[in-house]
């Protein structure tokens, strides 16, 4: 028996980075049904959808939260549910938006076929004014279709029936929040904000909907600490356009706020379109005044080096999954990583709600942005990512927060990259096309072993004995020069390739877990809090002893099914005292 479950609901606006007052949540209960033998399309489910099940978006069928819970993997699923369009709105062009839906999604308005995406990761958005009713209810129909290829990027979700190692439940269908917009035909799509710190400027690189002309101005205003800071105006000649606005102004004695882990300055940002001096769109969003770059084997932040002290954080929760429950659990991950005295979070094998990203502009949480891999490599899986990567990154480039991108993990859907030069050459091509559009950002290239082009060289290392470590990695060039393997199995760098001196951080080590013959984490497990602290001590004092090590990333934030690694259980109860971990964190150690 199928039963609504109301207790997780997720009403908050979806994409506050840039924010419209015009928009209408379709999360909820939506009609549901499985479609195993793929005859949904052939019967037009999408005209006449007679679904009888209950489902609680935007939580996956296997997730509790959904009102289903049902862990067996259905290649082929269907949604339904009805919407009116506000008497307010009527006139103007409803977009369709889904901030994630895996894997391909396909939507129907009434019965008219309005578009598919292919990608389990990234947002995406239909106009749907033309097949809209304004004067009764419309019909809403979904079909996701998922499979267990290891072509496409799936990230920890397994392919096979059960759980192993450190892969999941699979994630399929809707998994983030659907929702209406309603904007005038003529509008500001998007904005692309780059900061200088070096010339106390920012860039906005307007993309614009309709035909412009002479008419059009865009004004800018922005705002710090509700005090507006600069107001300019532009009159566009084409549907791009591009300026640089200087921000020195005396509304603080330092001319300029930087965004700092410490200060997480923001400043606001209205945009607003006019036509014939008529306002016809109106949008918010904010940026951070911050630098990322490297220099001497070092990263800086606003041109200061930064010792990066990160979590592995994957972004499970019991009940929901890979969605975050609430506002209120995110932000519950968020402080409990600071107050154990981290500085950011490498995303794992996870793009994250932008509710997520949000809160850590606003708290100061550096982000390690990861793609979910691929496990195989092929022309079809070389398309896949590609498609996918680029949509993530222009969604996500105005957040501050994320200061690295890591599209590669471990070798994972490149396993023959220490020799195979089609394998190299992809990740060399991920790269220059990551730095075609960001270049102010470091982008890492196969975290954790055989690197090829790469601005961080990141290794992973799960060794327990702090000697053992150190007596590794005390001699640079028997790591970086590819003498010895970093971790007994892998080395640094791919054939062809060499240390150019990098950046060098430890992007995963400890991953220690209690004593739980029913569970998984990696190595020899610990039988009590002192056990515990003992080694996290032992081994975090001896990567931070190596002078050319400049951070760590320590696996993991929590639990995640049957992986128990976490410094917090799956509910986000601590196991070690946060204060502990905090002061081994903050100790200074001699190099």
């Amino acid at each position: 028996m199928t039963t609504k479950n109301s207790t997780y609901q997720r009403t908050e606006y979806p994409r506050p980075q840039y924010v419209r007052e015009s928009w209408q949540n379709l999360n909820g209960t939506w009609k549901f049904s499985f479609d195993d033998n793929n005859e949904g399309e052939k019967a037009k489910w999408f005209a006449n959808p007679s679904f009888t099940t209950d489902i609680n978006v935007p939580f996956t069928y296997e997730t509790k939260a959904s009102g289903i819970g049902e862990e067996k993997f259905h290649p082929y699923i269907w949604y339904k549910r009805d919407f009116d369009i506000p008497e307010k709105e009527v006139g103007k062009n409803v977009i369709l938006r889904f901030q994630a839906s895996d894997y391909k999604t396909k939507v129907w308005v009434n019965g008219t076929f309005i578009g598919e995406h292919i990608g389990g990761n990234a947002a995406f958005s239909f106009d749907i004014t033309n097949a809209v009713v304004e004067t009764k209810s419309n019909e809403l129909v979904v079909k996701v279709e998922d499979s267990n290829s290891c072509y496409q990027p799936r990230g920890k979700q397994r392919w096979i029936d059960e759980n192993f190692g450190c892969w999941y439940v699979q994630n399929t269908g809707i998994w983030q929040t659907v929702w209406l917009e309603f904007v005038n035909k003529e509008r500001i799509d998007n904005v692309k904000i780059t900061p200088n710190i070096d010339t106390s400027s920012v860039v906005f690189e307007y993309k614009l909907n309709g035909e412009v002309d002479d008419s059009w101005r865009i004004d800018t205003t922005i705002s710090f600490n509700s005090q507006v800071v600069k107001k300019v105006s532009l009159n566009p000649n084409r549907s791009n356009a591009t300026y640089e606005v200087d921000l020195l102004s005396e509304i603080h004695e330092w001319k300029v706020m930087h965004w700092t882990s410490e200060h997480p300055n923001l400043y606001d940002v209205e945009f607003t379109l006019l036509k014939n001096n008529e306002v016809i769109d109106k949008v918010t969003s904010y940026f951070g005044m911050r630098k990322v770059s490297i220099k001497n084997g070092q990263v800086l932040l606003n041109n200061r080096p930064i010792y990066q002290k990160l979590l592995l954080d994957q972004g499970y929760w019991p009940d929901t999954m890979l969605t975050p429950p609430s506002d209120e659990a995110i932000l519950e991950d968020i402080d409990k990583t600071m107050a154990m005295g981290f500085n950011g979070v490498r995303k794992h094998q996870k793009i994250e709600d932008e509710r997520f990203l949000y809160w850590c502009d606003k708290k100061g949480l550096l982000v390690w942005s990861e793609m979910a891999a691929t496990y195989e490599f092929s022309d079809e899986a070389v398309e896949n990512f590609t498609k996918e990567w680029l949509e993530i990154m222009q969604q996500n480039y105005n957040h501050p927060s994320i200061i690295t991108w890591v599209p590669f993990n471990e070798s994972w859907g490149v396993p023959n990259i220490l020799t195979n030069k089609k394998q190299q050459a992809f990740t060399e091509a991920i790269y220059y096309l990551s730095k075609s559009l960001d270049n102010e950002r470091p982008v890492i290239v196969n975290d954790g072993w055989e690197h090829t082009i790469s601005d961080i060289i990141a290794l992973h290392d799960y060794e327990e004995v702090g000697k053992v470590f150190y007596d590794r990695y005390k001699e640079k060039d028997n790591i970086l020069g590819n003498k010895i393997p970093h971790n007994h199995q892998k080395y640094a760098f791919a054939e062809g390739y060499e240390y150019q001196g990098q950046p060098v951080i430890l992007t995963e080590y400890g991953g220690i877990a209690f004593k739980d013959e029913s569970g998984w984490g990696y190595g020899n497990q610990v039988a009590s809090e002192k056990e515990f602290l003992d080694r996290y001590k032992e081994i975090t004092d001896a990567i931070k002893s190596i002078p050319y090590i400049s951070g760590y990333c320590y696996t993991q934030t929590t639990d995640v099914q049957q992986e128990i690694n976490g410094l917090l259980n799956e509910d986000r109860t601590p196991k070690i005292a946060m204060e502990k971990i905090k002061e081994v964190n903050d100790a200074n150690v001699d190099k």
